[in-house]
């Protein structure tokens, strides 16, 4: 389980807020500028929070009045927007960064049919495949949680109608946490066990 309970006070917003996540596909779904995107760097140790607690399984990542866990050390995936891929890296040299299974790794690479793009580099692939390479990469350090910030925000329809299952289909194959970012309400309610609504940094009551 990851627990959730913080406060962090940026220029124009404060955010409040209080959850927690099993093993299941939890959206964060609000307004640009509600707090989402800090919120997910938060828990993966990229942003501080001012107040509180984040707990994955047994482990405190952070309290407020205790040492935080650095970001190597919170074995937690992150697929950012951009899908953050290393440009002079080849698709296979990509997803081996960080990689803790090989097995795992194969796997993944033949469940979503990437390996006869392993010797390409990113710039030479498309939106949608760099998205499945994104998050074999970060499935493949075998993480104990999963973040994601839009990740099919760039990609056309029927790509992330594609994207959207694939993503359900591992889910189902490796129950985590993970916790997804988007605009897209029809997105939410496909993907997400569960809806969390955030508006100017707080959770929104039903």
């Amino acid at each position: 389980m990851l627990t959730v309970a913080i406060t962090k006070k940026l220029k124009n917003l404060l955010i409040d807020i209080q959850f927690n996540v099993d093993n299941e596909i939890v959206v964060l779904f609000g307004p640009s500028g509600s707090g989402k995107t800090t919120l997910l760097n938060c828990i993966a140790g990229l942003v501080h929070p001012d107040t509180g607690t984040i707990r994955l399984k047994e482990k405190v990542l952070f309290h407020e009045n205790e040492k935080t866990t650095p970001v190597q050390k919170r074995n937690i995936g992150y697929l950012f927007q951009d899908y953050a891929l290393f440009p002079h890296m080849t698709i296979g040299k990509n997803i081996q960064y960080g990689m803790k299974d090989t097995d795992l790794a194969k796997k993944l690479i033949d469940v979503v049919g990437i390996k006869p793009l392993l010797n390409s580099y990113p710039k030479q692939i498309s939106g949608g495949e760099k998205q499945r390479v994104a998050l074999i990469r970060a499935l493949a350090m075998k993480p104990d949680a999963l973040l994601l910030d839009e990740p099919f925000s760039s990609l056309d329809e029927e790509t992330r109608i594609e994207c959207q299952y694939e993503l359900i289909r591992l889910h189902n194959t490796w129950n985590i946490p993970i916790i997804m970012v988007t605009h897209d309400f029809n997105e939410a309610t496909k993907i997400g066990n569960r809806i969390i609504k955030i508006e100017n940094g707080k959770m929104k009551r039903n």
